[in-house]
């Protein structure tokens, strides 16, 4: 089901940590219980946090919570209260994974022990003793590994519903009490249905642990972005006082408070400039890896890097109103509006168990007053006949064994899956929204044009002239035309003067020749014309999205270099495969319209909105998915996190920034967009094999509980022994995991 961005609480909502929230009905049993005192609240269930809408006390809201059967703990600091949680959720895996290993270390040689011809029926009070002991141990499992489903089904039933804890809870608790009741009373029972069944308790439990562990770690991914977004707020800043510099903390500035900025620092407060120049790279809220001028007069915004420079800034804004913090609130809350996929196993749960329980429990009846002798006996084998062939084996393998497969086959295509859900809603995705810079282009500033002007000239003279200016220029153009004389193995020389105009360009005496290189303001301001010709070269590359570099020589204007960010080799053929599954494909960029046209023009993408702030890519993003659209959104930068968060399937590029990576569903693992089409493929892929085992599993059960319950008995006299009824379980989670595999072969043209 596709999610929309949800309306934002009124001021200071409260926050609350819920430790024990572990699942998609844990989300729904919360908001039900704010929902029956007419509350709002939205509850986070990667950062395991209930942001409730002011006007509730907060002992009040931990009461409400408590009386759903949930503990919780305010939060008051957002940084401490991620560690806080890092730390829970990372002593929670060590103890799952334990679980899954104790549990696994005892079911599996139980069960090549029975499928190796091993006998685990009662026979004799040697065999008592020997599956006496054997329970004992498979209890003590059940309640150290399996202990949380138990508590978990309990919970469950005081809400008046049921889950997969409830299927995993019956499944296993019943099997070990039949057996331990086979143990201690055999003679009670007849004749081929005196067998035990501790190996399937133990081993349901330590792969459900295993799988919650490998969930639980896939999780936790999503939370780091906004624990790496806060890790861009400075701590302190340098204020200029009447008594000279102190360094502050962040929360005792206020706006109007003078700071210094040194070479290499981080912006404390968004601000304005009041004396300086320097250049400023503020990639993680644009996405464009040029840095920014900065003087007198323009603004500042926290969490961008200084550069050689060293400015005075006025700060604008508080630490709550910075753009670094609208923009880590931005990803926090399309982490809340993202509601989680319901899990549909769950919901067949809700219904499926509480009627699994009434057949067997009508079956057991019957059997105890209208079948044969003994009565007692034979209802006792029908009620765990029906449970055994409706545990949840089959059915809690369906989804994530699709998923594990699917998983590893896209790793395989250099697609990285954060989780399943992300699986899921992919296969519905019909719109891509791609940011430019490092996703459509490399990301990196490069030489590709180069016209001169004078056909006595070559290029390699041309860039060893220039690339000889530009080694003692920081402007990050610098680097793009010292990469290109690299290129050509030019050799470059020490020029004999130098001067750097801000915002122009630069001049140098080179080889006993005056060079100029800059922009056309610095043409201007020496008194170069530049001809009808010249500017017609200068829109041709402004319509190519070049950045125009001029170069004359002793005032005359010699050639046109154009400098842009390339277009990914591959990227064309990405967009055409995209267009041919029926994807609405918008190039959505920070950068200026005429470039970003160019560049969609040039790989097919009809669809450009470009000069977009970073809340306003999500807010795009939200108004597609109000449209109708389901939408797959892909970025690098920080800048895109937002976007990545609010859309229903985030895809960072692998060469992007970490945060942009943890804030995505799916990652590409190298710079190409080739992936793109095929992870949608197999997305389609993942859901129609999960539904095809979901359809396995509950034929087993169809056909299986009324055949448990003893149906056929009054016409063969054929009574299902709890053995048969393990084997039915057994061959129907084989045949989930054959049907799984065919995922690693499955075409996905």
């Amino acid at each position: 089901m596709k999610h929309k961005a949800a309306t934002a609480h009124p001021a200071n909502p409260t926050l609350l940590f819920v430790p024990d929230m572990s699942c998609a009905s844990c989300v729904a049993k919360i908001e039900k219980a704010f929902a029956a005192k007419e509350v709002e609240a939205r509850v986070n269930l990667a950062d395991k946090q209930v942001s409730v809408a002011a006007g509730l006390p907060v002992a009040e809201a931990v009461a409400l919570l408590l009386s759903a059967g949930y503990r919780a703990e305010p939060i008051t600091d957002a940084a401490s209260a991620m560690a806080d949680k890092a730390e829970h959720d990372a002593r929670e895996y060590r103890t799952r994974i334990r679980q899954a290993i104790a549990g696994l270390g005892l079911g599996i040689p139980l069960m090549i022990w029975g499928l190796a011809g091993g006998d685990m029926m009662i026979h004799d009070s040697q065999s008592q003793l020997i599956w006496g002991a054997m329970g004992l141990l498979t209890l003590l499992l059940l309640v150290t590994t399996g202990g949380h489903f138990f508590s978990g089904m309990w919970r469950s039933l005081k809400a008046k519903s049921a889950n997969m804890d409830t299927l995993i809870a019956l499944g296993t608790g019943t099997a070990w009490l039949y057996s331990m009741l086979v143990v201690l009373i055999p003679g009670f029972f007849p004749d081929g249905t005196r067998h035990v069944y501790f190996e399937a308790s133990v081993m349901i439990l330590g792969l459900i642990n295993l799988g919650h562990a490998l969930e639980l770690r896939a999780r936790g991914k999503t939370s780091e972005a906004v624990q790496k977004l806060i890790g861009l707020q400075s701590n302190t800043a340098i204020k200029i006082t009447e008594n000279g510099d102190e360094t502050v903390a962040i929360a005792a500035l206020v706006v109007g408070d003078k700071l210094r900025l040194r070479p290499g620092d981080r912006v404390a407060l968004d601000g304005e400039v009041l004396s300086g120049n320097s250049l400023l790279d503020e990639s993680m809220l644009t996405g464009e890896p040029i840095p920014v001028a900065k003087s007198v007069g323009d603004s500042l915004s926290a969490g961008t890097v200084n550069g050689n420079g060293s400015l005075i800034y006025q700060v604008t804004a508080g630490p709550a109103d910075t753009r670094l913090a609208k923009i880590i609130a931005l990803v926090q809350e399309a982490q809340t509006s993202k509601m989680p996929i319901g899990r549909l196993t769950d919901k067949i749960a809700a219904v499926f168990v509480p009627v699994v329980v009434v057949i067997a429990l009508l079956a057991a009846i019957i059997w105890y007053f209208a079948g044969p002798e003994p009565a007692l006996s034979h209802a006792l084998v029908v009620l765990t006949s029906v449970l055994i062939i409706a545990c949840p084996c089959a059915l809690g393998l369906a989804t994530p064994m699709s998923i594990m497969v699917s998983v590893g086959r896209a790793a395989s295509m250099g697609v990285l899956v954060k989780n399943g859900e992300a699986l899921q809603t992919a296969s519905k995705v019909s719109c891509v929204v791609l940011d430019k810079t490092g996703t459509i282009t490399e990301g990196k500033p490069a030489v590709t044009q180069v016209d001169i002007f004078d056909d006595a000239f070559d290029e390699r003279e041309l860039l060893r002239a220039v690339a000889s200016l530009e080694q003692h220029s920081g402007h990050p153009l610098a680097a793009a035309l010292l990469d290109a004389a690299k290129a050509k193995e030019v050799m470059l020389s020490e020029p004999q003067g130098f001067d750097y105009r801000q915002g122009q360009g630069l001049l140098g005496q080179f080889e006993g020749r005056q060079w100029a290189v800059g922009n056309s303001k610095l043409m201007d301001a020496l008194g170069i014309r530049l001809t009808e010709t010249h500017q017609a070269r200068l829109e041709q590359g402004a319509a190519l999205g070049h950045t125009q570099v001029l170069v004359a020589r002793d005032n005359q204007l010699l050639a046109l270099v154009g400098i842009s960010d390339p277009i990914k080799a591959d990227a064309k053929e990405a967009m055409t495969a995209l267009k041919a599954q029926g994807k609405r494909l918008v190039l959505l960029s920070g950068d200026n319209q005429a470039t970003a046209e160019a560049v969609a023009r040039q790989v097919g993408i009809e669809e450009v909105i470009a000069g977009v702030l970073p809340d306003e890519k999500q807010s795009w993003v939200n108004k597609f998915q109000a449209q109708g659209e389901v939408v797959a959104m892909v970025g690098d930068g920080i800048n895109d996190a937002p976007a990545l968060m609010a859309a229903d399937v985030g895809i960072a590029m692998g060469s992007g920034t970490e945060i942009a990576i943890e804030s995505a569903d799916l990652t590409l693992l190298n710079p190409r967009l080739g992936s793109l089409a095929g992870a949608f493929a197999l997305s389609r892929a993942t859901l129609g094999n999960i539904k095809q085992n979901l359809f396995g599993a509950f034929i087993y059960n169809t056909l299986g509980i009324p055949i448990a319950a003893g149906v056929l008995y009054p016409l063969t006299g054929i009574l299902l022994s709890p053995v048969v009824a393990g084997a039915a379980m057994a061959l129907s989670s084989l045949t989930v995991v054959t049907n799984a595999n065919r995922l690693r072969r499955k075409s996905l043209d």
